[in-house]
């Protein structure tokens, strides 16, 4: 296997995934927050209950700015810090209640945008789609950084 022509493969992949998630996103999340903080909120949705520190590592953002669009997020009532109850120096933030009626309001919009994508696709190609999303996700997106396959 050519593994140079697998990066490019992959490399063009993972460009397409960032064009299709901006277009697939454009226009769902709330006037009142910023690009910065619906992909923030987004992060917290899937990954929930996360630390500041996992929002700045993916995010790819300072801990003082993340703790700045955090406060401002708290401020809108859209997530909440809680304490952990083993380690009282630790909290993680989840979204509040408000914040996941938002969320799922525009996740709502971006599955009838996915919807839309996947319409003319018959049952094989959806099952296809599907088993290589689980692939990707089982054998590659799950990989611990520095640490090589992981024993699923």
């Amino acid at each position: 296997m050519d593994k140079h022509a697998l990066f490019q493969q992959f490399v063009a992949f993972t460009a397409a995934v960032h064009e299709i998630s901006d277009h697939m996103t454009r226009d769902v999340r709330s006037e009142d927050i910023t690009p910065l903080q619906y992909k923030i909120l987004e992060y917290i949705t899937i990954n929930q209950p996360v630390t500041l520190s996992e929002i700045s590592d993916c995010m790819h953002i300072s801990m003082p700015n993340t703790s700045r669009e955090l406060r401002k997020l708290s401020e809108k009532q859209l997530c909440d810090k809680v304490t952990d109850e083993t380690d009282r120096r630790k909290q993680y933030i989840r979204l509040s209640k408000q914040g996941e009626m938002m969320m799922s309001e525009a996740f709502a919009r971006v599955e009838s945008r996915f919807a839309e994508r996947i319409a003319h696709l018959s049952e094989e190609e959806l099952q296809e789609i599907e088993r290589a999303l689980d692939l990707l996700h089982r054998r590659f997106f799950l990989l611990k950084l520095n640490k090589g396959p992981s024993h699923l």
